[in-house]
């Protein structure tokens, strides 16, 4: 194994993959997990007939990582290797990349997608992979799209359907699901090894090579009070309390406290009640109070005049889409208020102490001859936008050498990043050339930057997984991992608790190891079955639940003016991606806008225009019209953008795979003799 460099504990956890047992590698982050799965994927190559390797990994940007640092390496001299992520062009013909290469690696949807495709040039199946490996492996539960991909393979083990490939997943944190004791923590371990069919192995004889070779970081709670008066949040809670005298909810409808993750899931609700009554003063006030209590989030944790920016940005597009006297009111409030909220924002004597704390933290790692990196994680994407700004303007942050970059999800909406925007980002983090990420949680898993010797998490609520993950992106000796919150703030105890729960794993685990085989093989085939009788009867609800209204009889309404713009009949299903509208009357319920582009092109459509609702001044947007093969213009709709009439009531869903009735596959042969004979 010393062609590869694997240290002791490294070679120790390989022993049973190398025997073709299949098997969940636990080591922590930075412990060299996916040189480990090289070399039992170089092993595998050597002594198994028509070998081939498959890579799964959960986020864009570690396909390339995981190509170009491990992979190509260490096999491309004698392997065929191939990258494919959604913006390659072979993902096109992505089962012959896998017929004519060795080892391919590749998101798990893309290799989901191959396995239920039915075009040959597209289809994988199964029995051509001989070795799977998978990689952050915990996510392998509930709807995950790498348990879409292990039901498919438990299902062919259950049935005595085969060859099926060795399976090896990569952890740094199983995670208790839940859990609070030990015997619930062992149930979720077993039902993770279960959906893997795979046993779980760490090191034993070697944990102190291990301790030393991947040290953890100096954490420290970098704690601030509570800010003494914040007449700016004051001021927010006024005019909140207004809006919900105007609105009058029903007595049987309690709201809890503002400025509150409650609260606003409160108002979620509050909307949707408000559009199935068809009742806009409820629906439209809680859309409203949503937006004042993300000011009073934001202004928690990021600068006031964050929080006052973000809050005018909402008003300035509902300036243009008043069409009854809530929306007047709604309008006539923030206006009659503005001023005084910008005056407020920009009072710096009430500026919140958590960013001060901030500074101090960053300050005291960076300097201008230094050469630190670190990664400043925090929650949403527009988190990321106002952090990176104040770091742009703040002098003594700047005059210590900072360099900000901001690291998102990629996607399609325009506040996500391109997958050429995270590699560029990446690419520089690496290079020196940016030495602060600031990230949402994409940056957590697998992001390999050994250089990295500064962690901190701001404003953050996460589970015992995404601490562990966070934490191991520092990776020099002596890094620092900083919680920055608010004293006796939810913060600190759930990084306390996070701890808790980091110790149960380990426990669990322990006790998952010491069964014998023959219990241990016991438990996870019930656990199988169980599982794949769970799958089909949540299957069957799902089907029962799409016939449950005939599209006849269900009716699209804009969900912001409630007028009825379309029949679920004129509803087709394109590629299994697009829902588009096909009856050319729906063209005149809405009015185009702006032209939207992607970072990539697509087989057979290309994007065109925004839609918005034509009913006034409504301007709901709804989606986007396609070009679909070069002739058929089509709109293609966000379901979560209207209410559904059925016969019995009205309803709300927020994707497609919600609605009550079944949508048939969009005929392009039939739609040209319609439209064009």
């Amino acid at each position: 194994m010393a062609d590869l460099g694997l240290y002791g504990y490294q070679e120790e956890v390989v022993q049973r993959a190398l025997l073709g047992e299949n098997i969940i590698i636990w080591l922590p982050t930075g412990g060299g997990k996916t040189r480990a799965a090289v070399y039992v994927a170089k092993r595998h190559l050597e002594t198994t007939p028509n070998a081939k390797v498959m890579v799964l990994v959960n986020r864009v940007h570690l396909v390339d990582q995981h190509y170009t640092k491990e992979f190509k390496p260490h096999l491309g001299r004698d392997y065929s290797l191939v990258p494919v992520t959604g913006d390659s062009q072979v993902k096109d013909f992505f089962g012959i990349v896998v017929q004519e290469s060795d080892v391919v690696i590749c998101t798990a949807q893309i290799f989901y997608n191959a396995l239920t495709y039915e075009e040959e040039a597209k289809h994988v199946e199964l029995s051509d992979i001989t070795l799977l490996i998978i990689d952050e492996c915990h996510h392998t539960n509930k709807e995950s799209v790498y348990n879409k991909v292990m039901g498919l393979y438990v299902e062919k083990k259950l049935k005595g359907e085969g060859p099926l490939p060795q399976i090896l997943g990569l952890t740094a944190s199983p995670g208790v699901g839940g859990a609070k004791i030990l015997e619930y923590a062992v149930e979720y371990v077993l039902q993770i090894c279960a959906n893997l069919d795979s046993a779980i192995v760490s090191t034993k004889n070697y944990v102190p090579e291990l301790k030393e070779k991947v040290p953890r970081p100096v954490k420290t709670f970098d704690i601030v009070d509570k800010r003494p008066l914040d007449p700016f949040g004051d001021h927010l809670k006024l005019i909140m309390e207004q809006i919900h005298e105007y609105m009058n909810p029903s007595p049987d409808f309690r709201l809890r406290e503002f400025g509150t993750q409650e609260y606003e899931a409160d108002v979620v609700v509050l909307e949707q009640r408000g559009v199935r009554e068809g009742n806009r003063v409820l629906s439209q006030c809680a859309l409203h109070l949503r937006q004042y209590n993300d000011s009073l989030l934001i202004n928690d944790t990021l600068r006031m005049m964050d929080a006052y920016l973000s809050l005018e940005e909402f008003y300035d597009i509902k300036f243009t889409t008043a069409i009854d006297a809530t929306d007047f009111f709604l309008k006539r409030t923030f206006r009659a208020n503005q001023s005084e909220l910008r005056r407020l924002a920009g009072d710096s004597r009430y500026e919140n102490p958590k960013m001060f704390k901030l500074e101090s933290v960053l300050l005291k790692q960076f300097g201008p001859n230094g050469q630190s990196r670190g990664i400043l994680f925090c929650k949403t994407r527009k988190s990321t936008h106002y952090l990176d700004d104040w770091v742009s303007t703040n002098k003594a942050l700047q005059e210590a050498g900072i360099s900000a970059s901001i690291l998102t999800g990629s996607g399609n909406g325009i506040s996500y990043m391109t997958q050429n925007e995270q590699k560029d980002t990446i690419r520089n983090f690496r290079q020196g050339a940016v030495n602060l990420l600031i990230s949402t949680s994409v940056a957590e898993e697998g992001l390999d930057i050994p250089e990295c010797n500064l962690v901190v998490r701001y404003g953050l609520l996460t589970n015992e997984i995404a601490q562990q993950q966070a934490s191991g992106r520092a990776r020099v000796k002596d890094s620092q991992y900083s919680v920055v919150a608010q004293k006796g703030g939810r913060e600190v105890r759930r990084e306390i608790t996070n701890e808790y729960l980091e110790e149960l794993t380990g426990q669990a685990i322990a006790v998952v190891q010491e069964m014998s085989f023959k219990e241990f093989c016991t438990k996870i085939a019930v656990l199988q079955k169980e599982s794949v009788l769970m799958r089909k009867a949540a299957e069957g609800l799902k089907m029962q639940r799409r016939s449950e209204h005939s599209p006849s009889n269900t009716q699209l309404l804009c969900r912001n003016c409630f007028k009825p713009v379309a029949s679920a009949g004129d509803i087709k299903l394109i590629d299994n991606t697009h829902y588009v509208n096909i009856n050319p009357d729906f063209k005149k319920h809405y009015k185009v806008g702006d032209r939207i582009y992607f970072d990539r092109t697509f087989d057979d459509w290309e994007p065109g225009r925004i839609i918005q609702c034509n009913n006034g001044s409504c301007n709901k947007n709804w989606g986007y019209e396609i070009k679909y093969k070069v002739v058929a213009v089509l709109p293609n709709l966000a379901i979560k953008n209207f209410a559904l009439e059925t016969p019995n009531g009205r309803i709300t869903v927020k994707k497609w795979k919600g609605v009550t009735f079944p949508v048939e596959t969009f005929s392009f042969e039939r739609y040209c003799q319609d439209n064009f004979d």
